[in-house]
């Protein structure tokens, strides 16, 4: 079983087709990413999200990373209006190198291990 971290990271998804959504994960995983939409996707649709690991989490600089993945569940919309989105990653790429490379090898290594 993959671990998931829940982690509420700023987030910024592109769908095909359609302008870019600021949003925030809910959880990561090495393989995946939860967060919320305000508008519909369809299992299946491919994005592109980039998000922004923070100091306290890479114990450096900030670290982006840019992924393309694949929405491969959506949750019924909550009173909110908000659509839950679960899409797993297929490829990844560092946009900082900067950051510990401690924390950046560690990253890859598990992506590359489940992926």
């Amino acid at each position: 079983m993959m671990r998931r971290f829940d982690m509420r990271l700023p987030a910024i998804v592109r769908l095909e087709g359609a302008d870019e959504v600021r949003t925030e994960t809910q959880n990561v995983s090495a393989r995946g990413v939860f967060f919320y939409l305000d508008r519909p996707v369809s299992s299946g649709t491919r994005l592109e999200v980039t998000l922004t690991f923070p100091p306290h989490v890479t114990l450096t600089d900030s670290v982006r990373v840019r992924f393309t993945a694949r929405v491969i569940r959506v949750e019924s919309p909550l009173p909110s209006a908000r659509i839950g989105t679960a899409a797993i990653i297929e490829d990844y790429q560092f946009l900082r190198s900067n950051g510990s490379p401690d924390f950046l090898s560690a990253l890859q290594k598990e992506w590359k291990a489940t992926n």
